[in-house]
């Protein structure tokens, strides 16, 4: 064949090669762009106003689905009273489940259970009257328990429960351990023994738990209640209804002092917002004749304290850039938070955000189209945002695509 011929085959070989290749680089899938979240730290901004805990025993303050506020005192296991009796009522609630207004399974009173409100009522203890043959249902025995707090309707339902208090006390202290309650002991259902110990961050955690179980919360709240031999019965918390005050126990000994474990509401900005506290140990003195005239007091003080505290504020405003859309073909573009988000907390907590959806882009995005989403927490809240691209991101010219294989 002529070297002529040759030359033109060649040709045209390259012109094909160089065809192939121009349409492989028109039709290949461009290298995907990735989504490159902002390095953000924050914090709720402003002064923090001191709060007022008790200058005697310990005590704990949380706001419920947020996180603790804070903790004052030794933190060391000290006896707890009948505060004992919210674990005691969560114990059986999780054995016996309850919805709010059903009265639940009969217990009829024994012998032996009325053995116990002889020596308790023998012995000077918080007692309701019962009498053999007596029926309660459950919902009844869970209101003399927490409202009078008789102590020997606590000794009944654990036998009820569990077959002997020993086997619910178990029960109990197992429970403390899988709630992660280090520094809490259970020796009776009760908590009339002095072993029955914890502390008030150990309670305020075990508070947050019950006040989220419906129908406890639904009783705490009682001011009273008619059982079928001891009649009316009333609420030992004498602050209930009062200063947003719905729950949860009280707890007096000589060994644990007063002793006030309490839940309140508030409305912050269109939001019910539940504070959770407990002071421990609180001693009578000149200004409060009596132990839980001291722990009433004390409670609150610290609760007064917290309001000042607590805010919903505005932790993210609408255009903040919380990540980039990095692409090998164009300058990056921001991705911008699509609406403001506010958050329960308290000066100095922080917020934290992350990326937690991210569109796969291999293309063109527009203006204001959505990219993502970011959720911004603070403790145990978190609000989710949309991600929306603040300018255009172009595809990647034929140029760059004939120039990147």
């Amino acid at each position: 064949m002529p070297r002529l011929w040759w030359g033109v085959l060649a040709g045209l070989v390259l012109l094909l090669a160089a065809a192939a290749y121009v349409v492989y680089a028109l039709v290949r899938s461009p290298p995907g762009a990735t989504v490159v979240p902002v390095s953000r730290a924050a914090a709720f901004a402003g002064p923090r106003s001191p709060l007022a805990w008790p200058n005697q025993g310990e005590a704990a303050l949380a706001v419920r689905g947020v996180g603790f506020i804070g903790s004052h005192g030794p933190g060391q296991p000290t006896p707890i009273a009948s505060i004992a009796k919210v674990m005691t009522a969560y114990v059986v609630l999780h054995d016996h489940p309850l919805h709010v207004g059903a009265a639940g399974p009969q217990i009829t009173v024994t012998p032996a259970d009325a053995a116990v409100f002889d020596a308790d009522r023998g012995t000077g203890q918080s007692v309701v009257p019962v009498q053999p043959g007596e029926r309660l249902t459950e919902r009844q025995a869970l209101e003399g328990m927490l409202l009078p707090s008789g102590n020997n309707i606590a000794a009944m339902l654990a036998r009820w429960d569990a077959g002997s208090e020993g086997a619910f006390v178990a029960r109990m202290n197992a429970t403390a351990g899988a709630m992660g309650l280090a520094h809490t002991h259970y020796s009776d259902a009760s908590g009339v023994a002095a072993s029955t110990v914890s502390t008030a961050g150990d309670q305020v955690h075990l508070g947050m738990r019950a006040m989220a179980v419906p129908v406890f919360a639904q009783i705490v709240g009682m001011a009273q209640t008619n059982l079928p031999v001891a009649g009316r019965q009333y609420n030992k918390n004498a602050l209930l209804g009062r200063n947003g005050i719905v729950g949860i126990k009280t707890g007096t000994t000589s060994e644990a002092g007063g002793c006030f474990l309490f839940a309140a509401e508030d409305r912050l900005a269109g939001r019910t917002v539940t504070i959770v506290g407990a002071v421990l140990h609180q001693l009578a003195s000149g200004a409060q004749p009596s132990i839980i005239a001291a722990a009433f007091a004390a409670s609150t003080a610290l609760l007064d304290s917290a309001r000042r505290v607590v805010v919903k504020r505005r932790v993210l405003r609408r255009g903040t850039t919380l990540a980039w859309i990095k692409a090998p073909w164009a300058d990056r573009v921001p991705l911008q938070a699509a609406a403001s988000a506010a958050l329960v907390g308290w000066p100095g907590l922080r917020t934290h955000t992350t990326i937690v959806e991210r569109t796969v882009i291999s293309g063109s995005v527009s203006t204001g189209q959505e990219v993502g989403s970011a959720v911004i927490a603070a403790g145990t809240q978190h609000d989710t945002v949309r991600l929306v691209a603040a300018r255009d991101l172009q595809s990647p010219s034929l140029f760059w695509r004939l120039t990147h294989p």
